[in-house]
C-alpha cells in the first residue's frame, strides 16, 4: 500500500504489541512496527493501550510518569512521528495527575513534524474481580473528564477522529457526546477473559450505531506480569464488517478509510438524522 492519491482516502495502520515492564525495549519495537507501517503507506498509526510499560506491578506506572509535554517518553513519540511524516496516536502512556500517588492514562496525538496536538485522558477506569484475576485501575489512575477528538487536514481533506481507551468501549453515551466522526480510534489492553466474549461484538456496536469505522489497537498476548490480553487489533467499516484482525502477537493491521463509503452508509440507511434523542 503506497500512500494515498484519492483525496477522500486515507491509509491508516494499527499497532498491536504484547508490552514488557522494560519502557525502552518497548519504545523499540513500537518505533520498529510503525516505520513497518509507514512503509505500507500508513499516514495514521496507532499504538495500543500502556504500549510503553506493561509493568509488574501497577504501580510501576506512577514511577514511569512524565509532565504533558516533557520526557523522554514523548520525546521518543514525537521523533517516531516525524521521521515516518505521519500522525502518531499514542494510547497510552502515564500522565501526572492531581494525586501523587496516581497517573493520567493518556491518549496523545503527534503530528508529522512531531508536534503535541491532541490529548485525551481516559475517563472510564476498569474495575473486574474473580476468583483468579483482579484489576482496580482507580487505584493508580486518575479518571479523566473531558472527551477527546482528533481533526486533521491532510491535502485539504479534513479527517475527524474521536478518541477513545478500553474500558470506555462499553459506555456508548460517550460515542454520541463525540458527535459525528469519520472514525473512532480505540487503544485497549482488553484481558483475555472479557474479550474472548465481548471485543468484537462492542467494536462492531460502535462502527455500527455511530455510522463510522472503528480502529482498535489492542495488546495481544501473555506478558511477564503473567497477565494474558485479548488481541484482535481491529479495522471495522461503517456497515459493521470487519476489514483487517491480528488476532494474537505483535504486528500491525492496515487499511483505508473511504468518505465515499462513509457518505453511502449515512444515506442509504440516514439513522443518525432519525435520532430523537
Amino acid at each position: 500500500m503506497s500512500r494515498n492519491n484519492n483525496l477522500a482516502e486515507l491509509n491508516i495502520a494499527s499497532i498491536q504489541m504484547v508490552s514488557t515492564p522494560d519502557i525502552q525495549t518497548n519504545l523499540e519495537t513500537a518505533s520498529r512496527l510503525v516505520t513497518a507501517a509507514a512503509g505500507k503507506g500508513a499516514q495514521v498509526a496507532v499504538l495500543p493501550e500502556y504500549f510503553c510499560l506493561m509493568g509488574l506491578k501497577d504501580t510501576d506506572k506512577v514511577h514511569a510518569r512524565e509532565s504533558y509535554r516533557s520526557g523522554p517518553i514523548q520525546e521518543r513519540l514525537s521523533a517516531i512521528a516525524k521521521e515516518n511524516n505521519l500522525y502518531l496516536i499514542a494510547g497510552t502512556i502515564p500522565l501526572e495527575a492531581s494525586n501523587p500517588q496516581k497517573v493520567l492514562n493518556t491518549t496523545l496525538v503527534f503530528d508529522p513534524q512531531g508536534q503535541s496536538v491532541a490529548r485525551y485522558d481516559k475517563i472510564h477506569l476498569f474495575g473486574f474481580q474473580t476468583q483468579t484475576e483482579r484489576y482496580q485501575e482507580s487505584e493508580t489512575i486518575e479518571a479523566g473528564n473531558e472527551p477527546g477528538l482528533l481533526k486533521i487536514t491532510i491535502d485539504g481533506q479534513e479527517w475527524i477522529f474521536g478518541l477513545s481507551i478500553c474500558y470506555d468501549l462499553r459506555f456508548p453515551e460517550l460515542y454520541r457526546a463525540l458527535g459525528q466522526v469519520d472514525c473512532h480510534v480505540i487503544p485497549a489492553a482488553f484481558t483475555y477473559t472479557t474479550g474472548k466474549d465481548h471485543w468484537e461484538i462492542l467494536l462492531r456496536a460502535r462502527a455500527i450505531e455511530n455510522q463510522c469505522y472503528v480502529l482498535a489497537s489492542a495488546q495481544g498476548g501473555t506478558h511477564l506480569n503473567q497477565r494474558r490480553t485479548w488481541g484482535h487489533s481491529m479495522l471495522i467499516d461503517p456497515w459493521g464488517e470487519v476489514l483487517a484482525d491480528l488476532p494474537e502477537g505483535e504486528g500491525f493491521i492496515s487499511g483505508v478509510l473511504c468518505k465515499d463509503k462513509l457518505n453511502d452508509v449515512r444515506s442509504k440507511l440516514p439513522a443518525l438524522v432519525h435520532r430523537k434523542l
